[in-house]
């Protein structure tokens, strides 16, 4: 996903839901069928892009970076990037920062470009996006809170390596394709060890390998999955919470509540409300 107003040639629609001196928050739609990497694109300002729908990835600084609701990225002036769609389209929120308003927000802490999306800051991104009827104020204020969730995770130092970088890149990829089957919800999706056998892998080398990458355990990557799927049905008015349980998998309504609480720090019922717009 570049940015709307330079590679028009990948956008179905661009909507820009809020411009204000220094930041501007955009909703971009993009279409895009083949999975060979785009022209090089050179990054003109300070970006964040967060996922709403599909996939897609993202090469920059010589760094492969897959996309999607659970994973955003942030680029810098400068950033010669490629983007390839080997699943089709997607939806995304674009927001643009001028140099001085980021340096007020970031300064020059950032160590890292991708950011691990969890239900809190997931929950910040709809925020940002439903407050458009209000952008000096409501907007503004959800925009600090989301910028604020990214950029501390960016400044954070990364997630331990693997002292061989063989294996390094191995383990990148393996959860690539994890996440890859989780999003798709195939049924070997289900469980840490038909997954891994999927995958053709030990389950103590998938379940390692997920805390080094995202520096999240692969269970609660999953569950992380299931509540931005949740958000979805909840956002759209959904009211059956036990029918929302059971089409998501969990054990039971109480089990659905508990866990997105967990990841977003509120009742499925709250969240529903404060998503209304």
């Amino acid at each position: 996903m570049s940015d709307p107003r330079r590679t028009v040639r990948l956008v179905l629609e661009a909507v820009e839901i809020a411009a204000r001196p220094g930041y501007a928050v955009s909703v971009v739609k993009c279409v895009e069928d083949h999975a060979g990497w785009s022209p090089p694109e050179v990054a003109g300002g300070h970006r964040m892009v967060l996922v709403r729908r599909g996939r897609f990835r993202r090469r920059a600084r010589g760094v492969v970076a897959d996309a999607d609701p659970t994973v955003a990225y942030l680029a810098e002036p400068g950033d010669e990037e490629r983007f390839a769609h080997p699943a089709g389209g997607d939806v995304c929120t674009s927001v643009t920062f001028g140099a001085s308003r980021w340096r007020q927000l970031a300064g020059d802490r950032l160590e890292r470009t991708t950011v691990y999306v969890d239900g809190a800051l997931d929950l910040a991104h709809r925020r940002v996006v439903a407050s458009a009827a209000d952008p000096d104020y409501a907007l503004a204020e959800e925009l600090l809170v989301l910028a604020g969730r990214a950029i501390t995770q960016a400044a954070a130092a990364p997630t331990p390596a693997s002292p061989h970088r063989g294996r390094r890149t191995g383990e990148r990829a393996l959860v690539a394709l994890a996440r890859e089957a989780i999003a798709a919800d195939v049924p070997a999706a289900a469980g840490l060890f038909p997954l891994a056998d999927l995958l053709g892998v030990s389950p103590y080398r998938l379940s390692r390998a997920f805390p080094r990458e995202l520096g999240v355990s692969l269970t609660r990557y999953r569950n992380r999955v299931r509540v931005g799927r949740a958000l979805d049905r909840l956002e759209a008015g959904e009211r059956g919470l036990a029918v929302l349980a059971a089409d998501l998998g969990f054990a039971d309504q109480a089990h659905l509540t508990r866990t997105v609480r967990e990841h977003a720090g509120e009742t499925p019922a709250a969240l529903r409300r404060l998503l209304a717009g």
